[in-house]
């Protein structure tokens, strides 16, 4: 049994029903994969590359993954929040460092590390037109991390960029936490929230990343189901 363990933040969480209708990238990717492969989701909200270090959640991993097993790494929404001294990056500095101290965990455990620059958030300024976005740099630095240490890349940012042009802004409401009052007894209140994400969302970020897996091939693209592209 091949093990993925994802590290990630609130997009790529598993949530519960404390939470719910929040859904994680890395809760519903199982849905993509062939039989004899599993997901160890250690992804927690609010997380960057810093933070998810300092708590000891990558010594975790390091201590469970094995040869042969996967490591997903998935940050940039709260590596830019630069007010925040427990998490912020340099994106060109500490940001890619934190990277290659992952990528090196994997490696040191005879396991395949993957970079997935972060998700975009719903950022309109038309229908079907976004905005410049908000991880620009952060995507740009992980990129140059894959080519610097020859790890594959699976690029979610454009991706999911292109997903929500295609989408438009209504249709896309439905992947994101945005909806009106008194929809889910759980969630009462009204919600704008343009990056977290529902079911429908995790399962369309996912297949993007299944997807991407199988254009890179090889050991990457073989756990992923066929028809996928």
């Amino acid at each position: 049994m091949n093990k993925i363990y994802w590290a990630g933040d609130s997009t790529v969480q598993t949530n519960d029903y404390t939470t719910y209708p929040q859904n994680g990238i890395g809760q519903v990717f199982p849905f993509f994969l062939k039989e004899g492969y599993t997901v160890e989701n250690h992804a927690r909200n609010g997380r960057s590359t810093k933070s998810f270090m300092d708590e000891g959640r990558l010594a975790v991993i390091k201590e469970r993954i094995g040869e042969g097993d996967f490591l997903f790494i998935q940050f940039g929404h709260n590596d830019e929040k630069i007010m925040d001294p427990a998490r912020y990056t340099e994106p060109f500095g500490s940001y890619k460092e934190n990277l290659k101290t992952f990528i090196k965990a994997a490696r040191d455990r005879k396991a395949y590390p993957l970079l997935i620059t972060p998700l975009e958030r719903r950022c309109y300024v038309e229908e079907h037109k976004l905005g410049p976005g908000e991880h620009g740099d952060y995507v740009a630095g992980m990129k140059q991390v894959a080519e610097e240490c020859d790890v594959p890349l699976v690029d979610l940012n454009a991706m999911s960029r292109a997903a929500l042009e295609e989408a438009g802004e209504v249709e896309s409401r439905k992947w994101h936490m945005f909806f009106e009052a008194g929809v889910y007894p759980q969630h009462p209140e009204e919600s704008r929230d343009n990056t977290h994400l529902r079911y429908e969302g995790a399962v369309k970020y996912s297949s993007c990343i299944a997807e991407g897996l199988k254009k890179i091939g090889g050991i990457y693209g073989d756990m992923v189901l066929d028809g996928i592209v």
